[in-house]
Order: C-alpha cells, then structure tokens, then sequence
C-alpha cells in the first residue's frame, strides 16, 4: 500500500487528476476499475474520480508495487491515451506545438513523466504518423526547449533528416525566435539592444549578467521593443540573438524592466498585486530563414509561424491585436 498526503499545492484538484500525476503507469481504464473495487481510497473511505481533494487528505492505493516504478522518459507516450496538443503547424518532416505554460518539454529532475515530447509522441502514434513498433523506426525528437513556465512554439522533428537540418540551423541561427512579454515600467528607449555577457549559476539556478567576459560566461544578445503601455506595464516583444538560459528575464530586469510574474529577476511586491504565478512570456513567433543546405526542409524558407491568441496578452491589453 502507498499512501499519499495531500498538501496545499494539490488541494482543490480532482482525485482523477491527482492519480494521473502521482501514478502515471495507471491508465484511465484501470484507475475506475480500482476505484470500483475499493482499492483507492481517500481517508480510508470509498471515494470518486471527480472527488475533490482537500489539504490533509490521505489517498491510499492498494496497488502492485509495478505501478510505482519510475516511467522511463521513452516510454512515457504509451501512457497517454489523450493527448494534450495544440499543433499551429504540421507536414511529414515537422511539426511544430504551442506549448502552455506549466508544461515541461521533456522529464526533469523531478521525474515528470507528463512532457510535451511524450504527448507528441502519442499524437503522432494516434495519428498513423509514426510506429515505435518498428525497430528501425526514428522516434520524433524536439529541437528546442523552453522552460517550464514559458509558452509558445516548440519545434519537433519527424525524421532523422529533418532533426538533421534543424539542429544544424538552429546553431547557425537560421530559426528567428520573437517573444512577447509584459515588464513593469517602460522600456527606455523604447527600442533598442542588450549585449553583455551572462553567466548560469547552476546552484541557484540563476544567471549574473556581467560587462566583460567572465569565467564561464557567454555573450548574450537581446533585441527589444515595445508595442503597447497600460498603467505601469508595458508589453514588449524580443528577439533572441542569442539563446541563453534565463536571457530576456535578466536583461530585462537589467534594464529596469523585470517580467510580471518573475519572483526570482523581479519583486515579489511589485508582482503581489497581479496574483500572476508564473512570468508573462511566450515564444510566439518564429520564422525559417534558411542560407543554404536546407535540403528537404527548403520549403519552409521564408515561412513564419505565429501564435494568435496569448492569454497575459488579452487579459491585460485586451485592445492589443497580434499581427
């Protein structure tokens, strides 16, 4: 028997979706068959997959020991009966995913098997589009990541041809990435180019910005400008010259601007009065712009692909129309 204890975080969701996080190897199927026969309980009592847990809760699962074990990250898209996906675009070569924030690209240290390539996977195998079954088979692989509490565009190869060309384009800078974000304050100017040298910390998991080349640090280029004021927010939009880890949360904290939402570049006071839990950035355009050696992929030359609707856009300048 496993027990769990429901803290603040998981209080208020449904027992159904607390199992599907907690126990990953339990389908749907076998989940209410358990819940029938009494093997799942809350506070030792019966309980529904639609129950809602409350903090202090005790969920007890009378389960085999096989149901626990770690879900290997390659095998966590078998698991996935309903894909969680929006797909802006998709040929036989890629496809590319709005991701939401909150959702991981692939597992972390935390072991979540509930990534955005695992969905994919389950996707493409619903869809007829690939066969794990088949040794010889590729299996679908993104080409960037994003944190955790960033949305927008991820890019997934279908083929071992085309993870080819985009990794090789990637590092070229051939693939132009544009995010949308709200900062507190204005931009000033309100146009303009960060360029210094960023450092990660990997304790902290934080980066330092510095003026000249330290130990350890890379050049760090961000093109910024801002598209719209509303009382103390501006929202902006950046382009990534460079893609470090945590780039436009320091250099915009740089300048005076930090993200809303961002506890750890920003102000836990001035964020307070949003009730925001995550920063307000998303990568939400991105344009193929190809020199030469595109080969299979040369069709995609020129394109650009946008994100039409972001929720933080709406809510907090709900005139703003993305073009």
């Amino acid at each position: 028997m496993k027990e769990y204890s429901i803290a603040k975080n998981d209080s208020g969701q449904r027992l159904n979706k607390f199992l599907e996080k907690a126990v990953p190897r339990l389908g749907g199927g076998q989940m209410h068959k358990y819940l029938r026969l009494k093997r799942i309980k809350v506070n030792g009592k019966r309980a529904e997959a639609s129950l809602r847990l409350s903090e202090g809760d005790l969920v007890q699962l009378y389960l085999n020991d096989a149901y626990f074990s770690p879900v290997r990250e390659d095998e966590a898209f078998r698991l996935i009966s309903s894909p969680k996906l929006t797909v802006i675009y998709e040929d036989a070569n890629i496809l590319l995913a709005d991701k939401a924030p909150g959702m991981v690209v692939h597992a972390d240290e935390s072991g979540d098997a509930d990534t955005l390539i695992a969905h994919i996977q389950a996707y493409l195998v619903q869809t007829g589009a690939w066969d794990p079954a088949d040794a010889a088979s590729f299996s679908p692989a993104l080409c960037n990541r994003i944190d955790r509490n960033t949305g927008g565009i991820v890019v997934a190869a279908k083929t071992a041809e085309a993870l080819r060309i985009l990794n090789e384009k990637i590092k070229a800078h051939e693939l132009i990435k544009k995010y949308l974000l709200i900062v507190h304050g204005a931009p000033t100017p309100p146009s303009g180019q960060i360029e210094n040298f960023l450092r990660r910390d990997e304790k902290r998991k934080q980066v330092t910005l510095h003026s000249a080349r330290v130990p350890g640090s890379k050049t760090a280029i961000t093109r910024y400008r801002t598209l719209a004021k509303n009382g103390g927010l501006s929202l902006v939009e950046c382009e990534l010259l460079t893609g470090r880890t945590h780039q436009i949360r320091a250099h915009m904290a740089s300048i005076g601007c930090p993200l809303l939402g961002d506890g750890k570049y920003g102000s836990n006071e001035q964020n307070r009065p949003y009730h925001e839990k995550g920063q307000a950035l998303y990568a939400y355009s991105l344009t193929f712009r190809f020199g030469d050696g595109a080969g299979a992929l040369s069709y995609l030359n020129g394109k650009t692909f946008r994100v039409k609707d972001i929720p933080f856009v709406r809510k907090y300048f709900p005139g703003f129309q993305l073009s």
